[in-house]
């Protein structure tokens, strides 16, 4: 007799995990890639939480909605970002389809995600290494990490 076969761990479900078990006060996190795969097959919503000037001057993903968690050059706190994103994803944003939030490294994102959690939203994740990704030792984005480096779709304005 055969044993039955374990259904895999989904990305959705390692990211909850590894949340607990480090105490996120948030879903968890995710890779660009496991993101991306899931925006594709039409499992989660991308939001891109940057403000609107990094979105027109430094690219975005296609098809992504936006929310900004901070405005303009001094990135001032939006707070009213809440309110605009679950007016954005609304009934997405209960337990149906998961919310994916995105920002330049993978920190705003993460702060915008606990905001969410916080205000209810249970179905929230963070995108690691963000849009542009970690700085490197000169102090530039884009060189060993992030939505770009991976070469995932993306277009500027």
């Amino acid at each position: 007799m055969s044993s039955p076969v374990l259904d895999e761990p989904t990305p959705l479900t390692q990211a909850r995990e590894a949340a607990h078990a480090a105490g996120l006060p948030y879903a968890g996190s995710l890779s660009p890639r496991d993101a991306w795969n899931l925006v594709q097959a039409g499992r989660a919503v991308l939001v891109d939480v940057r403000s609107n000037e990094e979105r027109h001057f430094v690219g975005h993903v296609p098809g992504s909605l936006h929310v900004a968690w901070a405005t303009g050059t001094s990135l001032n706190r939006n707070p009213r970002f809440v309110k605009e994103l679950e007016a954005k994803v609304g009934p997405k944003s209960g337990n149906e389809l998961p919310v994916l939030l995105l920002c330049r490294s993978g920190k705003r994102s993460a702060l915008a995600a606990e905001a969410a959690a916080k205000a209810g939203l249970a179905n929230v994740f963070n995108i690691q290494e963000g849009f542009e990704g970690d700085s490197d030792d000169h102090r530039q984005r884009g060189h060993f990490n992030g939505w770009r480096f991976h070469g995932l779709p993306w277009v500027q304005d």
